[in-house]
């Protein structure tokens, strides 16, 4: 079986990916489109790409659609000029970690199935059957984020959407930097994978939204506090059972949170990272605003800490957050509140709720 010519596969691909070959320089773009030469550089770049010579061919016919797409909405408002650059930048950063991603699983299913690819345009057939496929589902998977989206965000006002109430949560394997020590690159990844899949399960079992995996950290928003404490006690306890996973510890806290482009900012951010870095393996540690939310929920104990100090808080008081013991039933429950009014003291149901 011949090696594919390494040139000649990648003019096949690119006539498959980029809807024809390389014919402009970015001058020769700037002038079909009518979009200054300056900008349309500012956005190139924004989207990831290394800046070109002037003489250089590099674009496509589909480069100069786009562009005068592009173009055609901004001048229609629907993108305010002042923030062209940064959905730009947002859409690049998410859309380059996906296309790194299938070129890897691509090249892995060509490893284990040679006789799929013996040529280059063997390769090229191969990538242009599934580039509809990869589109479609791309498209479906989009469209249902935008539905489940919309259904909130279109109601709001602008300032809830742009700085709503929210919790937020970060989950992290304790022990990893450890572990990256004593594992091959195939088990750190089988960990890694395993981790991804328990937090994107429980969090979108319980209404949350992951806003990105950091490694060894998943880092989510949700809008109801006991979605969110339900999301970290389930992560906790569904790691602590997984005998492949390291044990995790959670901070939460819950404030306005700035939401941009698909990722969050502010002050309760910071605090639950906090909270996170001096949580112990297996606990969750809440801020105050989320205690005194989880307070009276039964299903809850939340417990008071002693004050810390972490870098930009002073004498932080967070809380533990554990799920409440179950507490007995039928005639042993009975009995005990029976006994409690003989002694004239506070029954055990009354006692469990000032603990909380």
């Amino acid at each position: 079986m011949s090696e594919p010519d390494p040139d000649e596969l990648q003019q096949r691909l690119e006539k498959v990916l980029l809807g024809g070959r390389r014919r402009y320089t970015r001058l020769e773009v700037a002038a079909k489109t009518g979009v200054p030469e300056e900008r349309a550089r500012r956005l190139w770049r924004a989207l990831g790409f290394a800046t070109v010579n002037d003489d250089e061919v590099v674009f496509t016919d589909a480069d100069i659609d786009v562009l005068k797409t592009a173009d055609q909405l901004v001048n229609s408002g629907l993108v305010d000029p002042g923030m062209e650059v940064a959905v730009t930048r947002a859409l690049g950063q998410h859309l380059s970690r996906l296309a790194e991603w299938q070129v890897h699983m691509l090249r892995q299913l060509i490893t284990e199935n040679p006789e799929l690819a013996k040529s280059e345009r063997q390769i090229a057939r191969l990538v242009e059957r599934l580039l509809p496929e990869l589109e479609r589902v791309q498209s479906f998977v989009w469209r249902r984020h935008l539905a489940a989206y919309a259904g909130r965000a279109l109601v709001a006002t602008d300032e809830e959407v742009e700085a709503g109430v929210q919790v937020v949560g970060f989950v992290d394997m304790v022990g990893y930097t450890r572990l990256t020590r004593q594992v091959d690159e195939a088990e750190l990844s089988a960990v890694l994978d395993a981790f991804e899949m328990v937090t994107t399960e429980v969090i979108a079992e319980h209404h949350g939204r992951v806003v990105k995996m950091i490694g060894d950290e998943v880092l989510f928003v949700c809008d109801s506090p006991t979605d969110a404490a339900e999301i970290a006690l389930t992560l906790s306890e569904r790691t602590a059972e997984d005998e492949e996973l390291p044990a995790v510890r959670a901070g939460l806290a819950s404030g306005r949170v700035l939401s941009r482009f698909g990722d969050v900012y502010g002050s309760v951010v910071n605090l639950a990272a906090r909270l996170t870095s001096i949580a112990r393996p297996g606990t969750i540690l809440i801020d105050k605003e989320l205690a005194g939310l989880l307070a009276n929920e039964p299903a809850y104990e939340v417990r008071s800490r002693r004050p810390v100090s972490v870098r930009g808080y002073s004498r932080m008081r967070p809380s533990s957050l554990r799920r409440a013991p179950e507490q007995p039933t039928g005639k042993f429950a009975e009995s005990q509140e029976i006994a409690a009014e003989m002694l004239g003291i506070d029954p055990p149901s009354a006692r469990r709720g000032r603990r909380r």
